[in-house]
Parts: C-alpha cells; sequence; structure tokens
C-alpha cells in the first residue's frame, strides 16, 4: 500500500492518544491533554535541534548554527503562545476534572528534566524521580554524563582561535557550567571584533531568554488556575516554579552586558 498523509504520520494512533478520565467527560480535559501532548512534542523536537546545533557548533559551522538556533526560538515563541491557549481554562473549569490527574504532574515531564541538563542545569536529583531501570531514568543519566551546550559554544570559541582555558574545556561536564572572568574577557573582544560569533552568542542570550519566558508565563498560568495550593502529585506549584526563574543558563553572556 502506498504511504498516505495517514500512514505517514500514523493519524491512527496519534488522534487515539488523547483519552479523557473524568466522567462525561469534562469539556476542558480535552483541551487540558492536548496542550500537554502537544508541548512534549515540541520538547522532543527542541532536543533534536539542540543536539544538532551542539554538533554544528563544534565543527565551527556558523552559519548552520544560526539557522538552527533560528528554528530553535521560533519553537519557544510557539510554545509561550500554546500558554495563552491553556490559558482559556478558568479555575473552576480545571478543578472539574483536576482529581483525575491523581499523582500526575508537569513536574514528572523528563524530556523537560533532559532539555535542563542539555542546557546547563545538572541537578542529579532530577534523576532519582524515576525508578531504577525505567527508560526516563536511563535517558537522564546519559544526559547527565554529556556535555552541556554551553561546552560546545566553548569549543567554538577555541575553534575560532580564541584562547578558551583548557581547564574549561576538559570540565567535570556532570555540574552546571560556573561564570568565568577569562570567558568573560574573551566574549568582550568577540563582540568588538568578530560580527560572525558575536552573532552566535546574541541568538544564545535570544535562547537563555526564551526559556525564562516560558518559565515565567507557566508560573503566571499556574498562578492564575490554582494560586498557591499545592501542585498535582503534592509538588509545590506555583511557589517551586518560581523559584527556578532568573536563572540564566548562560550567565558569562549576560555578565558582559555591563562592560561593552
Amino acid at each position: 500500500m502506498p504511504v498516505s498523509y495517514a500512514s505517514y504520520l500514523k493519524l491512527d494512533e496519534l488522534l487515539s492518544l488523547q483519552q479523557p478520565r473524568s466522567a462525561g467527560p469534562e469539556h476542558d480535559e480535552m483541551l487540558f491533554i492536548v496542550i500537554h501532548q502537544v508541548y512534549e512534542l515540541w520538547f522532543k523536537e527542541m532536543l533534536h535541534e539542540l543536539g544538532y546545533l551542539d554538533t554544528l557548533l563544534r565543527d565551527n559551522e556558523t552559519p548552520r548554527a544560526l539557522h538552527t538556533l533560528k528554528r530553535i526560538l521560533t519553537v519557544l515563541k510557539v510554545m509561550v503562545a500554546q500558554i495563552d491557549v491553556l490559558e482559556t481554562m478558568t479555575p473552576l473549569e480545571f478543578l472539574s476534572f483536576r482529581d483525575r490527574l491523581e499523582s500526575g504532574s508537569g513536574f514528572q515531564s523528563f524530556q523537560f528534566r533532559e532539555l535542563e541538563f542539555v542546557l546547563g542545569t545538572k541537578n542529579p536529583a532530577a534523576i532519582g524521580r524515576y525508578p531504577e531501570g525505567s527508560e526516563p531514568r536511563r535517558r537522564l543519566e546519559a544526559r547527565f554524563r554529556q556535555p552541556t551546550l554551553w561546552d560546545a559554544f566553548l569549543a567554538y570559541l577555541a575553534k575560532n582561535k580564541y584562547a578558551v582555558p583548557a581547564s574549561l574545556l576538559r570540565r567535570d561536564v556532570t555540574r552546571s557550567p560556573e561564570p568565568s572572568r577569562e570567558v568573560q574577557g574573551i566574549l568582550i573582544t568577540v563582540y568588538r571584533t568578530n560580527r560572525g560569533v558575536s552573532s552566535v552568542c546574541e541568538r544564545l542570550v535570544d535562547l537563555d531568554e526564551g526559556v525564562m519566558e516560558w518559565r515565567y508565563r507557566h508560573v503566571k498560568m499556574v498562578q492564575r488556575t490554582i494560586g498557591t495550593k499545592l501542585g498535582t502529585g503534592g509538588t509545590a506549584g506555583a511557589e517551586y516554579l518560581a523559584t527556578t526563574l532568573n536563572n540564566p543558563a548562560f550567565p558569562d553572556l549576560w555578565a558582559i552586558r555591563t562592560e561593552l
């Protein structure tokens, strides 16, 4: 049988995955399921693109890296815009099916934890939240041992003949990157003398800002939906989410702003 639109996209399987658990079911549970399933697909695409970006940076492919960063930033804009759709659901509409989530929580999204690891938030406690031997745990353990996007960027700077300290190029990648005065000095030179490399720097700042914007919008959406109540699964809800704000993945790129 020739490939069709439906068979290529596996629409029969895809459209069978939205299964509300509430009685009736409650009207807004379908929206809640679709939005979160779409988020997981975007997380998958983001991981796919960030892996490609890592390779491009290490290969010193500046034009392709910029193109890929543009795509990643466009996906981020769509992810933020999806919150507008979710916010059309009122607190009472959410409460009509909330108890059907039981212990389920977005806090358990292992793909989002993978994104955090790729972007440099290496929190080993995140791994322990998944059962030994499970696929999510295996994936997170692998990501935990892999270099971050910042490590790829440092390799990119070195490929462009900048004197990145060898200790940073060989650092322990299971730890989150820390600010470096040496790197900040290099970045100031880059901004003043190298338009191509500085363009990559600016797109990374856009990426960092985009992730922080998504986190902020997510916090406000949770606050307007459940206020200060505990999140599903007993998580701290908006109170926990607020602690994740204003933690840049690439602090050196922000630190140099006062010195340019």
